[in-house]
């Protein structure tokens, strides 16, 4: 699977615009909103889709970008320590859940979905064979399931099982073809997929908090547009996309 994924080839000519570079489980949720913004204002948005961290490593490489979004803190506060974002142009504009899901017409069941014990409980099931997470030292989705299993003190003990995913669309997918019995993955990326449930929300005390930092890179020529682009963001129409995609906004208008 591709790391990640743009709108357009770059190779190909392609009218001016913004280039975003933000978190694969944003993947729905944006492109619609960025071709409502084309409509709207004129303006293209070019995305660049990809596991915070490959995304953190382009920047840091040179790759060009008006404005990032990431799944996780740690990436935006690597480019601040390296003096490549522009000052004052941080937001947190979304938040989100963990989740353990299993495909649809699965025999497994969280007795109580509030309960701590009970989401111990189930993950311990001798039924439970293979466990689908995102690589914890790449994907961010993946360092919340590692800090939510440290916090059930199930690291050790299910560390055999854990199958790791190179983002949180490709743990997803590992359910959804039947490759894994469970996954840990966003609550969002729940929303529009099929034969899949929910069978848990872990503890928002038991990982750090899921939010969604985005800043405008310094490099950015096109810094006025970049920042209409942001301010839309926080507007009705988009505050509606997102929610309608299982995000909690954290700013709006």
């Amino acid at each position: 699977m591709l790391s990640s994924m743009f709108v357009v080839f770059w190779g190909c000519s392609q009218p001016p615009g913004l280039t975003v570079f933000s978190a694969m489980s944003l993947t729905d949720a944006l492109t619609e909103i960025g071709e409502q913004f084309r409509v709207e204002h004129g303006v293209h948005i070019y995305f660049n889709f990809a596991a915070s961290s490959t995304l953190q490593r382009q920047l840091e490489k040179g790759a060009s970008a008006d404005v990032f979004i990431s799944a996780s803190p740690q990436q935006i506060m690597a480019l601040e320590k390296l003096e490549m974002l522009v000052v004052n142009r941080r937001y947190n504009i979304l938040s989100n859940r963990l989740v353990l899901v299993s495909q649809e017409s699965s025999s497994f069941f969280v007795k109580d979905n509030d309960s701590v014990k009970s989401l111990f409980d189930a993950l311990i099931d001798k039924s439970i064979l293979r466990i689908a997470i995102g690589q914890p030292d790449i994907v961010p989705a993946g360092t919340y399931a590692r800090e939510a299993l440290t916090y059930l003190e199930l690291w050790d003990t299910l560390h055999s099982k854990l199958v790791f995913a190179p983002d949180v669309r490709a743990t997803l997918a590992y359910v959804t073809a039947g490759n894994v019995d469970v996954a840990i993955v966003y609550e969002t990326d729940v929303t529009l997929a099929e034969n899949v449930k929910v069978l848990a929300q872990f503890p928002r005390e038991s990982h750090g908090s899921i939010v969604y930092p985005l800043v405008m890179l310094k490099q950015s020529p096109r810094k006025s547009e970049a920042q209409q682009f942001i301010d839309y963001l926080k507007t009705v129409r988009a505050v509606k996309i997102f929610e309608k995609h299982g995000f909690t906004c954290l700013l709006s208008q």
